[in-house]
């Protein structure tokens, strides 16, 4: 009788691992069944393409998983990215101790990097760093991942720089949200909506751009207003806000803020675009989006 229900119970073992690698199998099939179809599809796409466009990755940890980095990486892209899962960094904390040579890539930030390490999951091999942070007397490590022609093994703290500079770039994000976030839709129609978004997108994005090119274009002086030290929320909700006198000459323009204003005293000073137009700021030949525009609306009238 014993014997019989442990063979019983051994087969009810047997037949769940076999239901478990029955739906495996099948779900392994399904995705065989797509890579050979998306390889079939990449054949064409080459055939059809032979100057494909180049492009660059960089991605955070929410867009890092395998299947997005091996799909990258067929499709000939450079990547950039942390990994999905945070057990890579366990891994990679017991491969190293105390006498590891780590490098510093920042002020609070040091590296530790591999090449061409083939991790489980991953079925390509990527150059792959431990990152560790310190702030205040915490440390905290994270993992950067690597695919493509760029020696980043060579040069870890440009690696570093060159990855965290995609926060430049995603810094809109949170520019829409908050300086630039719209707090009443004055509008109804989804159209209206809609455009309204994209203005608040644009606004966000073209802020950044604006900022240097005031910097680079403004003329010196000593009681300039610092554009770039203002950080663009300040900028947006503060000077942008603040009330001023517009003043031309034939050396260029000049904003005078307000005295009553909290950069009571300061200036922006932008030259002229040429001689033979003086009092025309120099913007006119340096943004196409404006010159077009222009041209479009005297066509128009």
């Amino acid at each position: 009788m014993k014997r019989l229900q442990s063979r019983r119970k051994a087969w009810q073992d047997a037949q769940r691992r076999l239901d478990k690698s029955t739906v495996r199998w099948s779900q392994q099939q399904s995705e065989l069944t797509g890579l050979y179809q998306r390889l079939t599809r990449f054949e064409q796409d080459n055939s059809a393409n032979p100057e494909s466009v180049a492009a660059e990755f960089r991605l955070d940890a929410g867009f890092g998983s395998y299947e997005n980095v091996a799909l990258l990486i067929e499709m000939g892209y450079e990547v950039y990215t942390k990994p999905h899962n945070h057990r890579v960094v366990t891994y990679l904390r017991q491969q190293v101790d105390d006498q590891t040579a780590w490098v510093r890539v920042g002020a609070n930030a040091e590296l530790i990097a591999w090449t061409l390490m083939q991790l489980k999951g991953c079925p390509y091999p990527l150059d792959v760093a431990l990152e560790r942070v310190y702030t205040g007397k915490t440390r905290k490590h994270s993992v950067l991942f690597h695919f493509g022609s760029d020696p980043v093994i060579l040069n870890p703290p440009a690696w570093f720089e060159h990855y965290n500079g995609r926060q430049t770039i995603e810094a809109e994000i949170k520019e829409s949200r908050q300086a630039f976030c719209l707090h009443h839709i004055k509008v109804r129609s989804e159209l209206a909506i809609y455009l309204q978004e994209c203005c608040v997108i644009f606004a966000a994005n073209f802020i950044r751009w604006a900022s240097h090119w005031l910097a680079d274009q403004a003329l010196p002086a000593e009681n300039a207003l610092s554009v770039p030290m203002l950080g663009v929320k300040r900028q947006v909700q503060v000077a942008a806000h603040a009330s001023a006198q517009v003043i031309r000459n034939s050396e260029g323009r000049l904003l005078n803020l307000s005295e009553h204003s909290v950069f009571a005293g300061k200036g922006l000073r932008l030259p002229s675009g040429d001689h033979s137009s003086p009092g025309r700021p120099k913007f006119w030949f340096l943004m196409p989006f404006f010159v077009k525009s222009h041209l479009i609306a005297q066509q128009l009238r």
